[in-house]
């Protein structure tokens, strides 16, 4: 239950609420010095000055013009809002989980299906491959019919795909079935960051962002252990059955009280949603407010509202976006060099230290301990340094308020977090070779895994911030964009590592991953000085398009009006 200052919050909320249309959900439409007048301008040369993007201390305040809106962004409180993410990051857990927990019993289930161990790899990459391909096509749709919805789909497969993979008994059925099994858990990922979105301003989004990565962090730390241990005891079988109960239990609270998100579908929450939307949770609100006196109907579906079946192009659409498309490779990039490391794992620490199956799960242990803390601290530097530059700026800094960010020099208050923990990473990377190479105590290589862990998954998680911030409205599509890049790159570096190790050795093997990293990373400097005009750039292209749809659609109208009035004139005149 929440408390008297919540349900006040959620009052004013509530009270200073409109109803949005497809274009209008909750943003303050700010106009600052410098800022476009019209569609048609176009970033200049002064719009690429790198003067302008200097650090707040160096810049001079512009003074902003008066707030035309002030809409809250969301009506949900802070606890609902934590609440709810924290559901989301539970519903991502599966699709981590399911390729972690799966390893320990590889060799058992080679030997009761009687293939070889190369064949059951083969179930592994095809997992990673529809692992990134399979969000392109839920994220676009959960964009215009809702959250809801997509979870439905996806968990309705996974919970089958669970079963029959607990029921088979033959290899094929087996490679069929984890690729559903992918398909049905993976979209959840990007669902998780849509919600953050959907709920939450740019001004808060480090710290929700944290929140919702808790799910996939903890998914590859203690899938092994659980896996291992159920195989041992009960059989490789029961971890299906595992996933199928695990899931069931998550699936059927979130079907009942997870409130639908979407704001095309429910503005900033205060819409009532369609039937196929609506929740037992969003029931029992609108029973509440009709008690109170504020009885709210359902007057039909919003404009922009649609269920069609998935496709992957909106997906698409982001990573033709020449800003977007940099930063997903770079990210991926990353993520891969992390795959790289975790694959090598179990062949190097079972050769240089002697480790059995349980203890080589453990190892682990410390690169997830890592990630779980950048989940929690990152979201806090993010989050500090945007209010830095707001503050600096001259940007109003309201509670529960999106600003608009077409002037606002975002790309470097995200990466002032991210460029250090990046070459923290590489560096660590480096030394996690070598310390490896020259087969040094264990605590050498297990600090280095903390400290990839917790500087990689920082960056990465500081730049799918910036990703979500320059598309807003689309969390759950970008998502899926930077999905798509990391499995793909993921699929690669886990198939090259070992015979690179084998070929080059250890050490050579991590420096040339780090090393092809920090020869890419000059990218996002340039982000960072050009970005900002590419931004301004697209926003007006975007501002002429919807000017021109809003004359042609002023233009039917009065030619349908004119015919009406023709209609009726030689009716009378029939008359």
């Amino acid at each position: 239950m929440s408390s008297a200052g919540e349900s006040q919050e959620r009052k004013e909320a509530l009270e200073s609420t409109i109803l949005p249309t497809q274009n209008d959900c909750g943003i303050q439409q700010l106009n600052y010095n410098g800022s476009l007048t019209s569609a048609d301008k176009r970033p200049g040369k002064d719009d690429l000055n790198p003067t302008a993007f200097e650090p707040p201390s160096e810049q001079q305040q512009p003074a902003p013009s008066t707030v035309h809106t002030d809409v809250a962004y969301s009506i949900f409180t802070h606890n609902q809002k934590k609440f709810i993410i924290l559901t989301a990051s539970l519903a991502a857990f599966f699709s981590p989980l399911n390729s972690q927990i799966y390893l320990p019993a590889l060799n058992e289930i080679a030997a009761d299906l009687n293939v070889s161990a190369s064949k059951i790899n083969l179930t592994m990459t095809t997992y990673m491959i529809l692992q990134g391909l399979a969000p392109t096509m839920i994220a676009g749709f959960s964009e215009s019919a809702g959250r809801r919805p997509a979870y439905l789909i996806c968990f309705t497969i996974y919970i089958a795909a669970n079963i029959g993979l607990a029921l088979q008994n033959n290899y094929a059925a087996l490679l069929v079935l984890r690729m559903v099994q992918s398909a049905g858990s993976s979209g959840t990922v990007a669902l998780s960051n849509g919600v953050v979105a959907d709920i939450v301003t740019s001004a808060e989004r480090g710290i929700y962002i944290g929140y919702a990565s808790v799910g996939g962090i903890l998914g590859p730390a203690i899938g092994p252990p659980i896996g291992g241990l159920l195989s041992k005891f009960l059989g490789w079988k029961w971890i299906f059955w595992f996933l199928t109960i695990f899931s069931a239990s998550v699936f059927i609270p979130l079907l009942f009280f997870f409130p639908e998100t979407c704001r095309k579908v429910v503005g900033d929450g205060s819409i009532p949603p369609p039937p196929l939307n609506d929740s037992l949770a969003s029931y029992l609100e609108r029973r509440k407010l009709a008690r109170e006196g504020r009885e709210v109907h359902y007057t039909g579906p919003p404009e922009g509202y649609k269920v069609s079946f998935p496709n992957p192009f909106s997906t698409l659409a982001i990573i033709a976006d020449r800003e977007a498309a940099l930063l997903l490779f770079c990210n991926g990039f990353v993520v891969a060099c992390l795959i790289a490391v975790t694959t090598g794992i179990p062949s190097q620490f079972a050769a240089i230290y002697h480790f059995n199956t349980l203890q080589l799960s453990l190892v682990f242990l410390p690169f997830s301990f890592g990630s779980l803390l950048s989940a929690f601290t990152t979201g806090k530097a993010i989050d500090w340094n945007y209010r830095r530059y707001a503050k600096a700026l001259g940007y109003p800094l309201k509670k529960n308020r999106q600003l608009d960010l077409t002037n606002f020099p975002i790309e470097r208050a995200r990466m002032e977090v991210a460029l250090p923990l990046f070459y923290l990473g590489a560096a660590a990377m480096i030394a996690y070779g070598w310390v490896l190479h020259y087969e040094t105590n264990l605590a050498g290589p297990l600090i280095l895994l903390f400290v990839m862990g917790w500087a990689f998954l920082a960056a990465y998680q500081s730049l799918n911030i910036l990703l979500v911030d320059m598309h807003p409205g689309r969390g759950a599509t970008v998502t899926a964009a930077s999905n798509l890049f990391r499995c793909l790159l993921s699929a690669g570096a886990s198939a090259v590592v070992v015979p690179m190790i084998e070929a080059m050795g250890r050490g050579w093997t991590y420096t040339f991953a780090a090393a092809v990293w920090l020869l890419f990373s000059p990218v996002l400097f340039l982000l960072i000085r050009w970005g900002p005009g590419w931004r301004k750039e697209k926003k007006a292209k975007a501002d002429r398009l919807k000017a021109e749809k809003e004359e042609e659609k002023k233009e039917a109208m009065e030619a349908e009006s004119s015919q009406v009035v023709y209609n009726e004139n030689s009716i009378k005149q029939q008359e």
